[in-house]
């Protein structure tokens, strides 16, 4: 085995009750106990173990959420003995990943992601949009598409998760025309996202001015491990540049098929998905010489342990 990275996840990979197994582990129950009181938010706890989904979905909700579990879970593998050498988060997960690195504590990640998905769902209503999923196109291509929509609306590239596969974002009418023209480019799927807002789109940017402020206020560390920025698919090399990409990550693509081509070249060939959901395993079961676990569920986290502590 070669190097290990820790890998979260971001929204989409939530579920009601997705708390539930983590109670039988001690590492994980303080954080667990503590949801309300480090997000600030009221009743958030209750939210993720009862729902309903569809409140446990809402931006504001669901991005501390999901990094408060995301935590929570990581400090269960860290106690344990499995500990990385390396890290990176989707979107939100980006988060989770910095306070793994020691670059920010956990509940200044947890009330900046409740700040965060109350700017972006704010934005989302008052800038309406969407996102589509494109599969079997080629980056260049896509990018084609987006800038000839682009002329009737802001849509932009959202996500490049893997070979083949990207996520476009924007207003609706842009983002409509973006499809079609990418699948008339080649496009094997276009598939709309069940999502609330045009996320990592210029229709963001009022949501990333928001949270320089917040970001601004929050203290932030020199990485103790490499963690891989979205924005840049590069090695974070200080808390400061680390504030800065945060910033920018709100509008700007996620690098992830980068990210991890980056984490191979500096030699880490093990990576687990810590927090909900297999998102992050699908995307890594495409990509050769690596080795995948998952923490989303008491048997994949009981078999993470159990080959890795």
């Amino acid at each position: 085995m070669g190097r290990l990275a820790f890998l979260f996840p971001g929204q989409a990979s939530q579920s009601v009750g997705m708390d539930s197994y983590l109670r039988e582990y001690p590492d994980a129950v303080d954080f667990l106990d503590r949801i309300n009181e480090m997000t600030g938010v009221l009743g958030l706890s209750d939210i993720i173990s009862n729902g309903p989904l569809e409140t446990l979905t809402r931006t504001d909700n669901v991005q501390p959420a999901i990094t408060m579990i995301s935590i929570s879970i990581m400090n269960v593998l860290v106690a344990a003995g499995v500990k990385p050498e390396g890290t990176a988060g989707h979107s939100l997960g980006e988060y989770s990943a910095l306070v793994t690195a020691g670059v920010l504590l956990p509940g200044i990640a947890a009330k900046l992601t409740r700040i965060r998905g109350e700017l972006m769902q704010r934005c989302a209503n008052r800038h309406p949009g969407g996102m589509l999923a494109l599969i079997g196109i080629e980056l260049d291509d896509a990018r084609k598409c987006v800038e000839e929509a682009s002329s009737i609306g802001p849509v932009g590239i959202a996500n490049v998760n893997a070979t083949g596969q990207v996520v476009i974002s924007g207003a609706n009418d842009a983002l409509e025309k973006a499809g079609k023209l990418c699948k008339a480019a080649g496009a094997r799927r276009v598939i709309p996202l069940k999502v609330s807002g045009a996320w990592h789109s210029p229709l963001m940017k009022d949501a990333a001015k928001g949270l320089e402020c917040a970001l601004d206020d929050a203290g932030f560390y020199e990485p103790e491990i490499p963690v891989v920025a979205n924005v840049t698919a590069s090695l974070i090399r200080s808390g400061d540049q680390a504030k800065q990409l945060l910033k920018e990550q709100v509008t700007s693509p996620v690098l992830w098929d980068a990210s991890i081509k980056k984490l191979q070249s500096n030699g880490f060939d093990t990576f687990i998905e810590v927090g909900p959901g297999q998102v992050l395993q699908g995307l890594l079961r495409r990509v050769e010489g690596v080795t995948v676990y998952g923490t989303h569920d008491k048997e994949a986290l009981d078999k993470t342990l159990s080959e890795l502590a």
